[in-house]
């Protein structure tokens, strides 16, 4: 890689670079903003929606729940009121009023009984051997006589299998006695275990010291830290209210807890559910957005990276194009100081020229005098003078065309006779041309419609075609031909074929390219044939290169004869070849 290709990519490299962060930094902040806030929006929502869901969830089972309760309660207070001591304290009494609860409530009920104030059980009914059962000791028999009505927390008790009881209290000749009767632990847990949510949402029941009333599957449940936290905070709610909490397990997952309170206050119903499952569906549309969103990204990046390179391919040619401009402008400077020199020794040497053809005369006029008429050398004297006469002749007359050529420097369209053009600059080649032992042969068609065209741009033109084809033929020597010729009223065209080494086919693609030339270093700068191009193209025609190896190359220009003029917006533009 050359110094110039390796300042041009450390200068494009950072540029796009920095073009790539603009775009991904300007594209992706609004992606980002309007992205996260309606991710935090649907959050927000969607937390608040499930929490609702949950907390009417738990209400409703509450108060199912409660009513179940309640009901117990009011069956036990019914009979006390309907039935007096002496009735229930007959054991046969009893078991024909438990047929009929039984009856009518299903196996709620599983035994019933009544206690006196000292803790015996008068007369049971039931399928547990219980009758005449003591329970002066039992922490719910201290507590039921305490209450008018009263239900206890689930225990084991005698039967050794859970339980627990209701019992309402009254009073036979001042004495307390109480009707208890047991609730069927599985009916009561049915009630709780129908509550399913999801895949890991499940209810249970605790009471304040964190024991369990229902049964939970195996499943984990509630911390005892974290159900006290439940009861604290219930002592300040009505038995209305839902609490809800969000806490981590020992396996540090995040569970959602859900309480409504029972039994006043002293039982939390506790709907538990994995808070992943709890926000299966939103976490499934964060996942789906976090997917469009890396899709977008993936897209803003290719994006990115495409106009970057566009740009880059953009600013890179308009650099080039103002780099050509450049080179144009300096070779036109020198050409304008070649053509100053040419003008000055042109007209330094025309002086001395026409000096020496005007002496050959006068010399010549010397000879006619009869001193000279008998002179042995006569002949000689005049074929000399002939002779010096006519070159300084010619010499006046190449100086006066390149003093013609050289003050012709404007660009202003007007009508050109090409084959006129033609012979100047073929006239003017013709001694480099000898020089490099290469013959021009002009074959110029008569009559040739004249185009509009700017004279010293088409003369400029020729000198390039003519120049290339000499450097082609190079000390080989060979023959140029120049033709003009009319395909129509309306198109003017004339070639440059040379018949010296050609052009490579894979090489002809890029002849107009600006900087390419297959001429050895120093020897040109590549931008002769795109100044050609520009030129041509400018005036509306059209230049054509076909050659082939070892057979020469032809340079056909096709120029229309009434061409419009160009615009000065499209004249600079069109300076260039523009593959």
């Amino acid at each position: 890689m050359n110094p110039k290709d390796i300042a041009r990519k450390a200068y494009y490299h950072p540029l796009r670079r920095n073009i790539i962060l603009i775009i991904i930094f300007v594209s992706f902040i609004p992606l980002i903003v309007v992205s996260s806030g309606i991710l935090f929006q649907m959050h927000t929502i969607y937390q608040e929606k499930v929490r609702m869901h949950l907390e009417t969830l738990v209400k409703k089972h509450k108060q199912n729940i409660d009513h179940f309760l309640v009901e117990r309660q009011n069956n036990i207070a019914f009979l006390v009121d309907e039935y007096t001591y002496d009735h229930l304290s007959k054991s046969e009494n009893l078991a024909a009023l438990l047929h009929k609860l039984q009856g009518t409530y299903g196996r709620v009920f599983s035994d019933i009984g009544v206690v006196r104030a000292d803790g015996e059980q008068v007369s049971y009914a039931g399928p547990y051997l219980l009758e005449s059962a003591q329970y002066n000791d039992a922490e719910w028999f201290q507590a039921a006589f305490q209450a008018d009505t009263y239900t206890s927390d689930v225990f084991l008790g005698l039967r050794g299998f859970p339980h627990f009881i209701v019992t309402a209290r009254r009073f036979e000749n001042g004495q307390p006695w109480i009707l208890r009767a047991t609730v069927d632990f599985l009916a009561f847990n049915d009630v709780v275990e129908n509550i399913q949510l999801g895949q890991t949402g499940f209810a249970y029941i605790i009471n304040q010291t964190g024991a369990l009333q229902t049964r939970t599957a195996g499943r984990p449940v509630l911390e005892g830290r974290t159900y006290q936290e439940l009861f604290r905070e219930s002592d300040r709610l009505s038995e209305e209210d839902i609490l809800s909490v969000i806490r981590q397990d020992s396996s540090g997952s995040e569970l959602i807890y859900v309480a409504g309170m029972l039994k006043d206050n002293h039982w939390a119903l506790i709907l538990q559910q994995d808070k992943r499952d709890a926000y299966q569906d939103l976490n499934r549309t964060r996942n789906i957005a976090i997917l469009v969103f890396g899709l977008g990204g993936i897209a803003i990046i290719t994006m990115a990276l495409v106009l970057s390179r566009g740009m880059i391919t953009r600013i890179a040619s308009a650099d080039q194009e103002k780099e050509i401009m450049s080179q144009q402008i300096i070779e036109s400077g020198h050409l304008a100081s070649l053509g100053e020199l040419a003008a000055g020794i042109a007209h330094e040497i025309n002086n001395p020229v026409a000096i020496m053809v005007e002496e050959a005369g006068w010399i010549e006029d010397l000879l006619e005098d009869e001193a000279f008429r008998e002179s042995e050398s006569l002949e000689e004297f005049k074929r000399a003078l002939a002779q010096i006469r006519k070159q300084g002749i010619r010499a006046r007359d190449i100086t006066h065309k390149l003093l013609s050529f050289a003050r012709r420097s404007d660009s202003r369209v007007d009508q050109v006779d090409v084959n006129d053009l033609i012979k100047e600059v073929v006239s003017l080649s013709a001694q480099q041309a000898k020089y490099n032992n290469v013959e021009i042969d002009t074959r110029l068609l008569e009559r040739l419609s004249a185009i509009r065209a700017s004279q010293t741009e088409l003369q400029q033109v020729l000198f390039n075609l003519i120049n290339n084809a000499i450097d082609a033929l190079d000390k080989q020597g060979g023959t140029i031909e120049v033709k003009t010729w009319q395909s129509s009223h309306s198109e003017v065209r004339f070639h440059v074929r040379d018949d010296g080494p050609g052009i490579p086919e894979a090489n002809l693609h890029r002849i107009f390219e600006p900087f390419y030339t297959t001429k050895p270093v120093g020897k040109g700068t590549g931008l002769g044939l795109s100044i050609c191009y520009g030129i041509i193209n400018k005036m509306g025609g059209d230049i054509v290169v076909s050659s082939k190896v070892g057979e020469g190359t032809c340079f056909e220009v096709r120029l229309p004869v009434n061409a419009p003029e160009p615009s000065n917006e499209n004249a600079a533009a069109d300076k260039s070849y523009k593959p």
